[in-house]
């Protein structure tokens, strides 16, 4: 089974689904869809109409369009998961902390706090490990305080088959014996993914023009890079973000075509790119689409972090309180250094 046809089956949301799973800032779906296809159940709570649209049209669960705030009533659940959006990380907000208003993660601790999960997961940039890492230590400092274990890793989607270099932070809490996903053996490629869509140019193709192709390498050179930028058929791509797929940046991703010419990702091909389904709609305006895709998890990543948690919750085993407070102190770090 070639992998567009994995994602378009694996990553239906199952019939049979248990374990309500509450997801925090859920974007368009990414994260709550892996959890599906492993049989949660799934309730979001995002603040974009598109976003929620898009999540409502193509997942089983709700999702409820709301600004967060701590006194959100949620609904009790087994698992809490999301992506809460960090406070601008200036000297200013360092000092705020988390009495910083335009941080989601207060929101993240006040309800894994109130509903007391079996288990919780977020996900965040890889930037939270290096020059922010006072600010996860907060973050984890007041997780733990909560009665988890908490275990922080460095994880890159694509070794979970998705064909994008896309390196997160995951952070879990729990209070038995969890285990992160293993790695698989083989990458997808660009061109495992787009398949035949990669040597055609549909009319809606956007084309770089010269001004733009001297835009593209101006800054490639500025950037010091040893080869085009361009997407590469037989290797991963680089990380989607909403920049680099919605707007003419010398960033940007693009396909060269047999005759030469470059043309901008078209939507479907970024979301392939993210693991998004062939059947997955989006919502909305094409900025608001791309931004849907760039801002997701990968749900094929997500299906892989939904099956460790389903295989923590069937096993059953706790720690008590005491095995618990030893096992605390310190944060349990997996990180390449």
């Amino acid at each position: 089974m070639n992998y567009i046809d994995q994602i378009n089956h694996f990553l239906k949301p199952s019939l049979n689904q248990t374990n309500l799973v509450i997801d925090l800032f859920a974007g368009c779906g990414g994260l709550s869809l892996g959890f599906e296809a492993q049989g949660f159940a799934t309730h979001g709570f995002e603040m974009d109409a598109d976003c929620c649209t898009s999540y409502n049209q193509n997942l089983k669960g709700n999702c409820t369009q709301i600004t967060l705030t701590l006194e959100t009533e949620l609904p009790l659940g087994k698992v809490i998961i999301g992506g809460p959006p960090c406070q601008p990380f200036s000297v200013g907000g360092k000092q705020k902390g988390l009495q910083d208003s335009r941080d989601g993660f207060p929101i993240f601790i006040n309800a894994v706090a109130k509903l007391k999960p079996e288990i919780w997961l977020f996900e965040n940039v890889r930037g939270l490990l290096y020059r922010n890492k006072w600010y996860l230590d907060e973050i984890t400092q007041a997780l733990q305080s909560l009665g988890y274990i908490i275990e922080v890793k460095l994880l890159n989607a694509v070794d979970f088959g998705v064909p994008q270099n896309r390196q997160r932070v995951i952070v879990v809490g729990h209070k038995g014996d969890f285990k992160f996903p293993q790695v698989l053996d083989q990458k997808v490629t660009v061109g495992e993914a787009l398949g035949e869509m990669a040597f055609h140019a549909p009319p809606e193709s956007k084309f770089l023009t010269p001004s733009m192709d001297k835009y593209v390498e101006k800054y490639e050179k500025a950037s010091s890079c040893k080869q085009p930028r361009d997407l590469y058929l037989d290797k991963p791509a680089r990380t989607l973000t909403c920049r680099n797929i919605s707007a003419p940046t010398g960033d940007m991703h693009r396909i060269k075509l047999p005759d030469g010419r470059r043309r901008r990702l078209l939507l479907r091909e970024a979301a392939r790119l993210q693991s998004f389904p062939d059947w997955f709609e989006f919502v909305g305006k094409e900025t608001s689409c791309f931004n849907q895709i760039g801002n997701a998890v990968p749900p094929l990543f997500a299906f892989h972090l939904a099956g460790s948690i389903r295989s923590y919750l069937e096993s059953g085993k706790r720690f008590s309180p005491e095995e618990i407070s030893q096992k605390i102190i310190p944060v349990q770090l997996s990180l390449p250094f």
